[in-house]
């Protein structure tokens, strides 16, 4: 996996973490393909990863409702680990996936480690609180 900003620079909640700072955060995933119909995130399960979506498209769903579709530059599964909370959606893709993928320690690393980083996630999942999901910074957990 490239450790170059490129691929992060399409995450508008990034936009104000420098340019090292984006390079922490990619070298610290670990990129992955998933195929079509493939769950990253199982609902009521332990926050034990998140993904920064990069190319496909995922559907973020609350037990059988579609509560959101989301795309490249889009992360997921992060407000669980960041507000130790089981997860509240389940996330599928329903194309070829490609993704940046972060353990728990990696999120909570980063998070102590960069303080926008913190700021960047906890802004995405509060203009998602009492929202479905979708909306705020484009993240679902």
């Amino acid at each position: 996996m490239s450790s170059e900003k490129p691929a992060l620079a399409q995450v508008p909640i990034f936009d104000t973490l420098s340019d090292a700072e984006v390079r922490a955060i990619a070298k610290a995933g670990t990129e992955v393909t998933a195929p079509a119909n493939w769950s990253l995130i199982s609902e009521k399960t332990p926050a034990d990863k998140a993904y920064i979506i990069l190319e496909g498209e995922v559907s973020v769903r609350h037990g059988k409702e579609e509560i959101a579709r989301l795309g490249p530059g889009n992360i997921v599964g992060e407000t669980a680990i960041v507000r130790h909370k089981l997860r509240n959606a389940s996330v599928v893709t329903l194309a070829p996936t490609t993704a940046l993928h972060f353990t728990r320690e990696a999120v909570e690393k980063l998070v102590a480690d960069i303080p926008t980083f913190r700021e960047a996630l906890e802004s995405a999942a509060s203009g998602r609180s009492g929202g479905g999901g979708g909306g705020g910074g484009g993240t679902a957990s």
